[in-house]
């Protein structure tokens, strides 16, 4: 297994947000997240990539793996450009070639490629954005929290055409969508979330 989660669960004081639950990520596979808004299906994405502590349960990830997270929220840093940010967290990753890197996402994503502030770019542009740095480098696999929301069709073709070679490579996706169709599409298996707890597919949005 690329992940796996043994009992994991988050609390935010008296509210739980998390149940324990146990998940596993195999190589090779997509996995689709379900559930209404407050399912949990952040909360688990966040424990995951390391972004969230669990308040019980483990997480382990197999030794060497690259893992690209995609949040809600933007990832970015709002006073930085585009290319600025690609550069700046490619160097952080230390990668060989960081404005290379950053030149090839920006036409990837049809990004702007001029100095226009992150934080200014339309919500759509924010988003691309998200995705491309966590490509950066190439990964082993993805954790995506409704990657494709605020994505014109043209762009949700041109990730799920990303995801797919992410898989096509031996690795691993987890996304969360409320998109059922997307689903039906792309993924291998579902896992369902309500209210913090794992139920059926069928359950989750009854």
């Amino acid at each position: 297994m690329i992940v796996s989660a043994r009992g994991v669960a988050r609390s935010f004081g008296d509210r739980l947000a998390l149940a324990p639950i146990d998940f596993e990520l195999a190589a090779g596979e997509i996995v689709a997240l379900i559930g209404p808004n407050g399912a949990g299906k952040s909360t688990l994405l966040s424990i995951l990539a390391g972004a969230l502590e669990a308040s019980e349960g483990v997480v382990r990830w197999e030794d060497g793996v690259r893992v690209g997270w995609v949040p809600q929220r933007p990832g970015h840093y709002a006073r930085l450009s585009a290319r600025e940010n690609l550069q700046l967290f490619a160097r952080l990753e230390a990668l060989p070639d960081p404005d290379g890197e950053a030149a090839r996402l920006l036409a990837e994503f049809d990004l702007p490629a001029d100095g226009q502030p992150s934080g200014s770019l339309s919500v759509g542009n924010r988003q691309r954005l998200n995705v491309a740095l966590a490509l950066l480098g190439g990964r082993d696999a993805l954790l995506l929290d409704e990657p494709t929301a605020s994505l014109d069709p043209a762009q949700r073709t041109r990730l799920w055409q990303l995801v797919e070679r992410v898989r096509e490579a031996g690795g691993a996706v987890l996304f969360s969508t409320q998109n059922l169709d997307e689903v039906e599409r792309h993924a291998d298996r579902v896992e369902a979330l309500r209210d913090g707890v794992r139920v059926a597919a069928e359950e989750a949005f009854v």
